[in-house]
């Protein structure tokens, strides 16, 4: 069964950097598309940025020239690198990884815990 965990979050100031991670876990396992989401308060969960197999990204608007997504197939992870902080960047981060199972040959969607971002002014 695949896994995913994020990493990485905690308080920052704002201008502020994190990287966050989000690593894969299991056998026999492909990835097709990583994304990361957040949730702030009150506010609904919204796609930050995602990465495909192929190596093509997506990127919100609101963190275009701030934030990169980057993947490292050797550590089964993908990246959030997070620059210039804003505090209403805070929030859960979430990791969401769609994939196929080798065993099987069934696709997967699985979730992260998430980690909380905070930012302060």
């Amino acid at each position: 069964q695949v896994q995913v965990a994020e990493s990485g979050g905690g308080l920052v100031k704002a201008g502020g950097s994190l990287r966050l991670s989000c690593v894969a876990s299991g056998s026999h396992f492909t990835i097709t598309k990583t994304t990361w989401y957040r949730q702030a308060p009150g506010r609904q969960r919204e796609e930050v940025a995602g990465i495909q197999s192929n190596g093509v990204t997506s990127i919100i608007a609101s963190v275009q020239g701030r934030f990169a997504i980057s993947r490292d197939d050797t550590k089964n992870a993908v990246d959030l690198q997070m620059n210039s902080l804003k505090p209403w960047d805070a929030g859960v981060y979430y990791c969401r990884a769609f994939g196929v199972a080798h065993t099987s040959g069934r696709t997967f969607d699985v979730w992260g815990q998430g980690t909380r971002v905070t930012v302060i002014s």
